[in-house]
């Protein structure tokens, strides 16, 4: 299962938060699914199947706010039994300068609400993550924790090409995990340099 995080409507659409979003339906679109094939079956959530390579993969993106995220990944894991084990989820990350992305193996949720949630309704934090990178904004001091006003600021024009170069990059380290694991994902995909300035 790959979980991508964001907040549901059309005001939140291009937000830094809702990159998570934009990931799994790229993934869908590839995989030959339309818009339309999103189904609202598991309460709080959109999801549909796409084939990764050969395997079957459920999509699933939160559509209760990014801090309730928890709530319906538990369901829709439940619903599909999937394991905590089997889970990746993607999400914007402030602490990884914007155009770099990384896979990672368990952790904690280093103040991402959408993570806290998930991990709070899991009651572990053993599932793999892909982290966006979105930097953090830079009139803000080095360390300031407020950071609602960035990420909830959409992606300036003139970053398209590099967003767009981001979600391409995602789906093909999602695409790797899904068909050799976590490990070797992160050693295939982890020393790809920022696509900010490639």
């Amino acid at each position: 299962m790959v979980a991508g995080l964001g907040n549901p409507g059309s005001k939140y659409a291009s937000n830094r938060h809702n990159i998570g979003f934009k990931v799994v339906e790229e993934l869908a679109r590839k995989a030959g699914s339309s818009s339309s094939s999103w189904k609202s079956g598991v309460k709080g959530a959109e999801t549909t199947t796409a084939l990764l390579g050969k395997h079957r993969v459920v999509l699933v993106k939160p559509i209760e706010f990014m801090n309730l995220s928890g709530f319906a990944v538990q369901r829709a894991m439940a619903f599909h039994t999937v394991s905590i084990e089997r889970l990746l989820v993607v999400h914007d990350e402030i602490d990884l300068d914007f155009g770099i992305l990384r896979l990672k193996n368990g952790g904690g949720h280093g103040g991402h609400n959408g993570l806290r949630s998930i991990i709070e309704q899991l009651g572990g934090n053993g599932f793999a993550r892909l982290r966006m990178g979105v930097g953090r904004d830079p009139h803000k001091p080095p360390g300031s924790q407020d950071t609602a006003g960035w990420v909830l600021g959409d992606f300036p024009k003139a970053h398209e090409a590099i967003v767009a170069a981001m979600i391409s990059a995602a789906c093909e380290d999602i695409e790797t995990t899904v068909d050799k694991g976590i490990v070797p994902a992160m050693n295939q995909h982890n020393a790809r340099s920022s696509l900010a300035t490639a």
